[in-house]
């Protein structure tokens, strides 16, 4: 037998793998099966081994890693990576890889099979049928052919979902406020611009959003309130989405007809309303549950194992990528205001940000500035998406929902040492980063400089520049006992106009910013909240 070219380098599997997936890790490298190991021998030999891999029970952690002294790389064979700590791994400059396509598929195809079970009643009847009752006309069904299917959310599962539904014969819409209008056609679905569009139009609904402050809850009693009674909801994608009370009622009283859930807000799930309801199937979270899902996690991990140890192209890395210690120390402070600065163009442009143009300028423009585009992009995308968005896969997934950027430098900034903009047709916004601790700093949006300090929450307003304006916006947010922290205001007293900024303490209520948007001379208004982190993640 041939010896692996990279005997040296030791890898260890700590729970089970597919056959394929070990057979490629020890073509190459000297594979150690640590499957029967307990977490103090794990602790006690964790530093002979240069990569070890994992499913979801061993715990990656921060003392662990410590421990770790030879460790390069992280296999997480699997989607999630939360058993593993990134920071503490990104630290100790280790690369984490995992396997996010693997269960794609699996969880479109179960999709699918739950809007048929639904369609044609095969729980209950064979439930029922066991139990020892011929029912058929009790359990009589609908083709799905010609049936509209309401798609919420077109990131990978979701459009296998939509792709598999139009092989039905279904009519497909979807509603995805972040992917690019053109690619609403090239998948060749209907492109509905409110989720009340999707309520009302669909038989069947399917959720594949992520889980994000925004989407938990979104299916509540008035939402299903606006579906018809004869629409089914389908959930394989994340528990919290859904009330799950509120569906019962709904499905109970007649609201809407059905639902199949697979996700649960608390699993393992031994108890919910759903459980036993008439009209409702309910599966114990199998999405990838399925012997090809994991052949492929398996595989998928291992080949970017294989990659990360040789050099190759590591595709999967979920934290920071190496790069040389100059350009880490002249970057890194610019992260956070690259994702900020993303995350809040995104708010402004309601996510529609393509074509982008990125601009770094000033000593940036010395180093290599991909980091920062893809920190940029990261925000756009951050809480819009299912896989979580870094620096790695950040331009991957924004191709994948057709944003296209163009990313320009130049040595000379007006005003600043330093300066990143970011552009979307007419909308741009621009910022800074100052003193020793590199606070990030909002220096011109829509067109107009202003300065002020960027917080968790940003509120930001066009109006007419008339007296009385900025004690209107103080006087309802502090009626909602919302606290201004900072604000700034830009005027162009030629124009008439001006743009106002304010940082507050607690997210503003939708009361709010209704309040503020009716008062005469608000011409556009705009709440967001900011991810504050260091944008590596």
């Amino acid at each position: 037998m041939t010896a692996a070219p990279h005997a040296d380098i030791k890898v260890l599997i700590c729970e089970k793998l597919a056959d394929k997936g070990v057979e490629a890790l020890a073509e190459q490298f000297t594979v150690v099966d640590g499957t029967s190991w307990s977490k103090d021998e794990l602790g006690e030999r964790i530093g002979e081994f240069d990569a070890i891999v994992v499913r979801s029970a061993t715990k990656v952690t921060a003392d662990l890693i410590e421990k770790a002294t030879a460790l390069k790389v992280i296999g997480r064979a699997g989607t999630g990576v939360d058993n593993v700590d990134l920071d503490a791994a990104t630290r100790r400059g280790i690369v984490v890889v995992n396997a996010p396509e693997s269960n794609s598929l699996s969880a479109a195809e179960h999709t699918i099979a739950l809007i048929m079970a639904q369609a044609r009643n095969v729980a209950p009847a064979h439930a029922r049928l066991v139990e020892g009752a011929w029912e058929r006309s009790k359990f009589g069904g609908i083709e799905v052919t010609g049936k509209t299917l309401g798609v919420v959310g077109l990131g990978r599962i979701g459009r296998l979902v939509a792709e598999r539904a139009l092989g039905l014969r279904m009519n497909v819409i979807a509603y995805d406020p972040f992917l690019a209008e053109g690619r609403f056609r090239e998948l060749g679905v209907g492109h509905a611009e409110t989720l009340d569009e999707i309520y009302a139009a669909s038989d069947f609904v399917t959720l594949h959003m992520p889980a994000t402050p925004e989407t938990r809850g979104m299916i509540n009693a008035e939402a299903l309130k606006k579906m018809r009674p004869s629409a089914r909801l389908i959930n394989v994608a994340r528990g919290d989405l859904v009330d799950e009370q509120a569906l019962a009622d709904a499905v109970t009283n007649g609201t809407i007809a059905g639902a199949a859930v697979d996700v649960f807000a608390s699993e393992p799930a031994t108890e919910s309303p759903l459980f036993g309801l008439p009209g409702v199937t309910v599966t114990p979270h199998l999405g990838a549950s399925t012997v090809e899902a994991q052949d492929r996690a398996g595989s998928d991990v291992a080949e970017q194992v294989v990659a990360a140890l040789t050099g190759g192209s590591v595709t999967t890395a979920v934290n920071i990528p190496a790069v040389s210690a100059e350009g880490m120390a002249a970057l890194r402070p610019f992260l956070p205001l690259a994702n900020q600065l993303g995350q809040l163009i995104s708010a402004l442009t309601g996510g529609q940000v393509s074509p982008l143009e990125i601009s770094c300028e000033g000593a940036l423009a010395d180093h290599n500035t991909r980091l920062l585009c893809a920190s940029a992009l990261a925000g756009i995308l951050e809480g819009q998406i299912e896989t979580k968005p870094n620096l790695v896969n950040a331009p991957h997934l924004a191709a994948e929902r057709g944003i296209q950027f163009t990313e320009t430098t130049t040595t000379q900034s007006r005003d600043y040492t330093n300066r990143i903009t970011l552009r979307s047709g007419d909308v741009m916004v621009a910022g800074t980063t100052i003193g020793t601790t590199s606070r990030t700093r909002l220096v011109a949006a829509l067109n107009k400089d202003i300065e002020i300090e960027l917080a968790p929450h940003m509120g930001i307003f066009r109006n007419r520049d008339v007296p009385g304006m900025i004690g209107e916006v103080g006087s309802i947010l502090g009626q909602a006992g919302i606290n201004i922290a900072s604000m700034a205001v830009s005027r162009n007293r030629h124009e008439g106009r001006a743009l106002m900024a304010v940082a507050i303490d607690s997210p503003a209520s939708a009361e709010a910013a209704e309040a503020i948007s009716k008062i005469e001379g608000f011409e556009q208004v705009w709440f967001v909240n900011l991810e504050m982190g260091n944008g590596a993640a």
